[in-house]
């Protein structure tokens, strides 16, 4: 979850399922502000599935705060810039309930442990059931627990990747729980936006 205040990509972008980039050009400048997973669903006050794979405007969270910040943002110096963001949000602190708390600390426990790559292990760290955390996720994370560790254990992968000289590609899918390297490969292209062999081959020119 990123509140962006670039000028041509403001607003809140909620969680996606496939990568998207914006290129900063002639004299632009910016600054994004990333959320702890789990965290923004009291900004937002409405289940954070209703803005996976889209945005909105900076209005619609902070109203009449959000008028003309962008353009402030663009007008100042790095350290004005995080403080100018910082006075948005401190001035809109919601509550944060006992879910928004249980939501975070899951998401926790999955980027923690390496080892949890289904729902049903996150499940017994928990003590909730797959059922209560599909509710739990989708209300304050956007995605299903079994994307979310999907998304965790792809980024683990990456590292992998992108630092050794060679790598066993079906033992690594093996590993994250994936039947078969076909599969891996597919959710690793749909979520990091490039093959794994296309990302080793980067990682190998920055070795």
């Amino acid at each position: 979850m990123t509140v962006s205040l670039f000028r041509k990509a403001a607003g809140v972008f909620g969680p996606a399922h496939v990568p998207f980039r914006y290129v900063v050009e002639d004299q632009d400048q910016g600054l994004g502000v990333r959320f702890r997973p789990g965290c923004f669903r009291p900004f937002l006050r409405r289940p954070v599935s209703t803005i996976v794979d889209r945005h909105i405007g900076l209005d619609e969270i902070f109203g009449t705060s959000g008028a003309g910040l962008v353009d402030s943002v663009h007008a100042a110096r790095d350290e004005e810039m995080v403080a100018i963001a910082d006075e948005l949000l401190c001035a809109n602190v919601p509550v944060a309930g006992a879910a928004t708390r249980r939501a975070a600390d899951a998401m926790e426990i999955i980027a923690a442990d390496p080892a949890i790559i289904r729902v049903d292990q996150l499940s017994a760290r928990t003590g909730a059931t797959p059922r209560s955390l599909q509710r739990l996720f989708a209300e304050h994370v956007g995605t299903g627990p079994k994307w979310a560790i999907r998304v965790y254990r792809i980024n683990e992968a990456a590292q992998r990747i992108a630092s050794a000289a060679e790598l066993d590609y079906a033992r690594l899918a093996a590993e994250l729980g994936y039947t078969d390297q076909s599969h891996f490969t597919r959710d690793f292209t749909a979520i990091a936006g490039i093959s794994p062999a296309g990302y080793h081959r980067l990682g190998a020119e920055e070795r």
